[in-house]
């Protein structure tokens, strides 16, 4: 997971979703395409081993049905394209191979046309541009599933297929007169980190389930800025939650 966000030489955004569900691996892994044409970035479909090995339906529309971002495309003439050139919502048009224009691409700092100069003013001029393409577009592309968080006391964040588990912890915690909701992350990065600040001075405290041993815990520990109790349900692998640890966190969360 952090990986994901964290795993290049130098600074960059990524876009990365996580399904619950194997429908959610279809849609999302189009939506993925989508962002990814959009953004002119590289985007993560993080399914987790236990969704990627379920059985269950998929309903798969009619490609007439299916939404798909049209890539803007840069349409003058051959020998004036500036492949990195970027317009104002800083995306630089692309064009498709095999239509005669020549691209040089490089992992290096690279100046419009694709070659790698390596000073400070190219690095100031293409790592903001990077950083701020998914940055200023955050809002539109976050997506969160809530349910009754309004008048919660306690709100579990969680992702993929833990986040199914802890639907069973929910409804142990009910039946004890313990209102909890729950914050499903389906774009883990980038991170909602604004929702998180907001929720966290209403609850006694966040419950974050995950397959691993703490590492989405420490954005929102971050996020929640000392407002609110934070607590880490961790598992090694191996195997999903189980739903009575993930109660047992959210009632320790109350005391």
């Amino acid at each position: 997971m952090m990986q994901a966000r964290w795993g290049s030489h130098g600074d960059y955004e990524i876009i990365a979703l996580c399904p619950s569900s194997p429908q959610e691996l279809f849609d999302y892994t189009i939506k993925a395409f989508n962002l990814s044409e959009k953004y002119r970035v590289p985007v993560l479909v993080m399914g987790d081993e236990v969704v990627g090995h379920m059985s269950e339906r998929v309903v798969i529309p009619s490609k007439e049905k299916i939404e798909l971002f049209s890539r803007r495309k840069y349409t003058g003439p051959p020998e004036e394209y500036l492949p990195f050139k970027p317009d104002k919502n800083l995306v630089p048009p692309m064009v498709t191979a095999g239509e005669g224009y020549h691209i040089h691409i490089t992992g290096l700092t690279h100046d419009e046309k694709g070659y790698p100069v390596i000073n400070a003013e190219a690095q100031n001029e293409l790592v903001p541009r990077l950083m701020n393409k998914i940055i200023k577009n955050a809002d539109k592309i976050i997506e969160i599933e809530e349910t009754n968080t309004k008048d919660a006391e306690v709100i579990i964040i969680s992702y993929g297929i833990s986040a199914r588990t802890s639907l069973r912890a929910i409804e142990l915690a009910e039946e004890e007169g313990i209102k909890v909701g729950i914050l499903r992350l389906i774009t883990v990065w980038p991170f909602p980190e604004k929702r998180i600040y907001q929720l966290a001075s209403k609850v006694a405290g966040f419950v974050v389930p995950e397959i691993n041993l703490g590492q989405i815990v420490y954005e929102v520990e971050r996020c929640a800025k000392g407002k609110t109790r934070v607590t880490l349900v961790p598992h090694a692998g191996g195997h999903i939650h189980d739903p009575r640890d993930i109660f047992q966190a959210i009632r320790s969360t109350l005391k």
